[in-house]
């Protein structure tokens, strides 16, 4: 069975670039298939977010059915908190079938942080437990035991938190999903570079890929709002500090300058092996982020 794409990306010595789409909640897709278009020759990969923040949206695996579509290189979300084994196990076959094989395992965020409140989470697995789940699978059985008629091949990535207040608990969990067949991270969104050296330097023991997560801040507003009420996220005081000091309008412009300012940092001192942006419904200024950080050739 062939590599994905994006897992042979991996294997070379490129610095990797990776974004995501935040799908609608409509069934009107036509902002998505304008993203997809306008990043998909741009990034190495496009991951399509699995109601995201428990909202409620157009699913994961449709926005990879049009990824592939239209030609650009998918990255599955997969979050434990909506489905049980029967239906992830289902849902995995169904994307390796239509050629997404890639796939980024997640527990998911607390339904109490969504728009379903009275929804009943089911979380029957957690993030290293679909891992071991998907490793299961490609050796050709389900987690019943029964054998597969045919077997897919993926190539998985998780989450990690290099900023967390307690770091400890989070290393645990990293060597848990390295010991389960991790092959990438895609990191929580990274304000202090500090911390994510010394993160780098634990994670740089390990034959797995690290993307450092991007997340383009619009405004001093949005950065403590995302400190109030995103879980995992820890925006800076200082950086807080420097996007209240624009002027009024100038807000995103700034936000750009900082994820440039970031990426271009990890890049030169070869921090990690890529970025994963995160532009959070402006999805449309990723292209002006290459360019400002300097990732844009005539090879993308």
């Amino acid at each position: 069975m062939a590599n994905s794409l994006f897992e042979e990306k991996l294997s070379s010595n490129d610095f990797i670039i990776t974004t995501e789409i935040g799908p609608p909640k409509s069934v009107d897709v036509s902002e998505v298939v304008h993203h997809i278009k306008l990043l998909k020759d741009k990034v190495d990969a496009i991951n399509i977010t699995d109601h995201q923040s428990s909202v409620m949206r157009f699913p994961s695996i449709g926005g990879c059915l049009l990824v592939r579509e239209l030609g650009g290189e998918p990255i599955l979300q997969m979050t434990c908190r909506d489905r049980n084994r029967l239906a992830l196990q289902s849902e995995l076959l169904l994307a390796y079938s239509r050629d997404i094989k890639n796939v980024l395992s997640l527990t998911g965020d607390s339904i109490d942080v969504g728009d379903h409140k009275d929804a009943k989470p089911v979380f029957d697995l957690d993030s290293v437990q679909l891992l071991k789940m998907i490793r299961t699978l490609e050796s050709g059985i389900d987690m019943g035991g029964n054998e597969l008629g045919a077997a897919p091949k993926f190539c998985i990535g998780t989450s990690v938190h290099p900023e967390a207040d307690f770091i400890e608990p989070q290393l645990i969990k990293f060597d848990k999903k390295v010991a389960a067949g991790a092959q990438f991270f895609q990191t929580q969104g990274i304000f202090d570079l500090a911390s994510f050296r010394r993160f780098m330097q634990y994670a740089s023991q390990f034959d797995v890929k690290i993307l450092a997560g991007i997340i383009v801040l619009s405004s001093a507003g949005m950065a403590r709002y995302m400190n109030n009420n995103v879980p995992g996220i820890i925006v800076a005081q200082s950086l807080i500090d420097e996007l209240a000091a624009v002027e009024k309008g100038k807000g995103l412009q700034k936000g750009i300058e900082i994820a440039a300012r970031f990426i271009k940092t990890i890049r030169e001192e070869k921090l990690c092996h890529g970025v994963h942006i995160m532009a959070v419904g402006n999805e449309n200024i990723v292209p002006d982020i290459l360019e400002a950080a300097e990732l844009v050739s005539s090879s993308r």
